[in-house]
């Protein structure tokens, strides 16, 4: 690990919560609105300066930062990145800018607040990629419940956007029973192992708690709470049921957030694998099976749909079942896919659902009975959406195909069977994406408002751009990406006893 003087990483975590606060408490809205944008924006170049000062043939933490928090415990401060969580930094920062401005006209209701929230959040979703002790993670993941809580609830575009939020903060809360459980028990193992007391030798810092030996009966209950914690903010199939409603109820810049963010399987990979190895090669045939079911089902889910937005909801919880696909393969091509599939969500679902923000903003609905012949009265909305449907379906040529196929190849090194419900996932990706985009935009135009709309604004136009050309990018040059954690994720694979090849 590697320590800097500079407190980098705290700077990007606290420059956000003291923007909310600012904005907060700022009386004119346009100006909240723009130091909001500007402390974003600030924000972006930060984390692409983490990027360009991260080592990537190191496969440890790096930019290490630790404080003593709550010494009695033996409870810190403590937050660096690797070469699996450093790219998570600039794109979310890039996805919450991009939200900024997605709303920066349609929140008319009190948008000091909105914006003030939208920073918090911001804030806490990094710390969530930085902490690197266990109790400092579990604050930051249940700091983001109150902000999304009140930004669904007060700025949904559904009638039912209070239930939808008050879902959301109930399975969230049930999802972090288990995970706090787990991180106790993996602390009091540390001290049993030591030979030390309870609670003056316990351990929550994740670089020690990997070297920890945990014995296999506490790797099975440990496995199993922290896969049922995080499966439910990924979301797995049957934990899934609160992102359609808050696709349909909720703000759609901020559904951007949730299916481009999955923080979810981002803590599967962090950390229910690296910290119970033999019990992750001992059940990798039930997170095999939980990864099969959630793609098929939110593939076949998604072909019923006729709303936009609940179809990329349903899409996106397919796509998470192809992610978990690869991270049970347990091999090299599988997890740098899972990783790699991860960063394509913050660009790719998260624009698709900007997209689909745009268009109920002019039509005021996505229901492809409200739609038809789009592609002849918006042109660029046009061109946008059909570069993030074809880098989501997996075409050669964007980010998404390098992902998909990785995924696809890992999953058949491990089991042939495994290999042909990824493929069948694609199939129906293509499926569902395709049957889509010729009802909404090709066709004749049946309808009057249709045909009166706007295409995008300069506005909607930069935000889009920059996603896209990433997706451009990457996908032409996968090896930008692969190159960066190839290192973390040896060193992630080398924890793994008997992987697949």
């Amino acid at each position: 690990m590697s320590e800097i003087d500079f407190p980098l990483l705290t700077l990007i975590i606290l420059l956000p919560l003291l923007g909310a606060i600012i904005v907060g408490v700022i009386r004119d809205a346009e100006l909240a609105k723009n130091i909001a944008l500007s402390i974003a924006g600030v924000e972006l170049l930060l984390t692409i300066f983490v990027l360009l000062f991260f080592d990537s043939t190191n496969s440890g933490f790096q930019l290490i930062e630790r404080h003593d928090w709550i010494p009695l415990l033996n409870i810190e401060y403590l937050v660096g990145v690797d070469g699996i969580s450093v790219l998570f930094l600039p794109l979310s920062a890039l996805l919450t800018m991009a939200a900024m401005l997605a709303c920066w006209n349609s929140t008319q209701y009190n948008p000091r607040f909105h914006f003030s929230l939208l920073l918090a959040l911001q804030a806490v979703t990094i710390g969530v990629f930085c902490a690197l002790d266990l109790v400092l993670f579990f604050l930051f993941w249940e700091l983001t419940l109150p902000p999304l809580f009140f930004l669904i609830g007060l700025w949904g575009i559904g009638s039912q956007r209070r239930s939808a939020a008050m879902k959301y903060i109930l399975f969230m809360l049930f999802g972090g029973v288990p995970l706090l459980l787990a991180i106790i028990i993996l602390a009091a193992n540390h001290s049993l192992q030591s030979g030390g007391t309870i609670p003056y030798d316990l351990a929550f810092s994740l670089p020690v708690l990997l070297e920890t030996n945990l014995p296999d009966h506490l790797q099975t209950t440990v496995f199993l709470l922290l896969l049922l914690g995080f499966a439910v903010k990924a979301p797995i199939v049957p934990l899934h049921t609160w992102l359609p409603t808050a696709a349909s109820e909720g703000p759609i810049h901020i559904v951007a957030l949730l299916v481009g963010l999955k923080l979810g399987v981002y803590g599967i990979l962090r950390f229910t694998i690296p910290l119970a190895p033999v019990a992750a090669v001992e059940f990798s045939w039930m997170l095999s099976i939980l990864g099969v079911v959630t793609l098929l089902y939110g593939g076949l889910i998604a072909l019923q749909q006729t709303n936009f937005r609940r179809l990329l909801a349903f899409a996106s919880i397919s796509h998470v079942g192809l992610v978990i696909i690869g991270i049970a393969s347990l091999n090299m091509q599988g997890f740098q896919g899972a990783v790699f599939q991860l960063l394509n969500f913050t660009l790719i679902a998260s624009s698709l659902m900007l997209v689909a923000g745009f268009i109920h903003h002019r039509l005021g609905s996505t229901d492809t009975i409200h739609l038809g012949g789009m592609a002849k009265i918006m042109p660029k909305l046009t061109c946008f959406y059909f570069i993030f449907a074809l880098a989501s379906i997996g075409i050669p040529g964007t980010s998404g195909f390098p992902a998909e196929l990785l995924m696809i190849i890992g999953a058949l090194t491990a089991h042939t069977g495994l290999g042909i419900a990824a493929l069948a996932g694609a199939i129906l990706g293509a499926a569902y994406m395709l049957s889509f985009t010729r009802r909404a935009f090709f066709g004749p135009v049946t309808r009057a408002d249709v045909n009166q709309t706007q295409d995008l604004q300069p506005r909607e136009f930069a935000l889009l751009c920059i996603p896209a050309l990433l997706v451009l990018i990457f996908g032409l040059f996968p090896d930008m990406i692969l190159g960066i954690n190839q290192m973390a994720s040896e060193a992630w694979l080398s924890r793994i006893p008997f992987q697949s090849p």
